[in-house]
């Protein structure tokens, strides 16, 4: 289910409602002069672990490797040329494909959540058991299943176990 709606309210007919969505940048969808729009997409997933988890989104293209990719003291992403590199992950809705790397990934997962450094939520692709094991011992929101290539970095993201409403802004 997709609609746009302008913050006044009102609707759009559903091809509008489309290019809108997939509109590039902000300002063809709130520099039009007529008020700032808003499009919203409501996508479900599995779940991998249940919850409820509201907030921004970090979004990659690129799988994460959360032993060396991600620094367990920052919460920001170091895996050298990656395109997340130097962003912090605290706080955010992380979507990326899936992660790699050793299974030591799932703890760091958890060290980040008792540091406060955590994603507030996990979108995949696909999730494999480094995330899933991860996502589960530190009771972060989390489900695959998804077409991660909607999200964009700077959408705000409401989950709530595999129902994931998406808003761009």
């Amino acid at each position: 289910m997709m609609r746009k709606t302008q913050e006044k309210g009102g609707t759009l007919p559903p091809k509008a409602i489309h290019e809108a969505f997939n509109a590039e940048s902000e300002g063809k969808l709130c520099g039009n002069g007529s008020g700032c729009m808003k499009a919203t997409l409501e996508l479900r997933g599995r779940v991998i672990k249940g919850g409820r988890a509201e907030g921004e989104v970090l979004a990659s293209s690129q799988p994460i490797s959360f032993y060396g990719g991600v620094d367990p003291d920052t919460g920001t992403i170091r895996e050298k040329g990656h395109e997340l590199e130097g962003k912090s992950i605290a706080g955010k809705v992380l979507v990326f494909p899936h992660g790699k790397g050793s299974t030591v990934g799932s703890y760091i997962i958890y060290r980040l959540k008792r540091k406060g450094l955590a994603p507030v939520a996990i979108v995949n692709q696909r999730c494999e058991p480094i995330v899933a094991v991860g996502a589960i011992i530190s009771d972060i929101p989390t489900v695959d299943y998804v077409d991660t290539s909607k999200f964009k970095s700077g959408d705000w993201v409401r989950i709530e176990d595999g129902r994931i409403v998406l808003e761009r802004r």
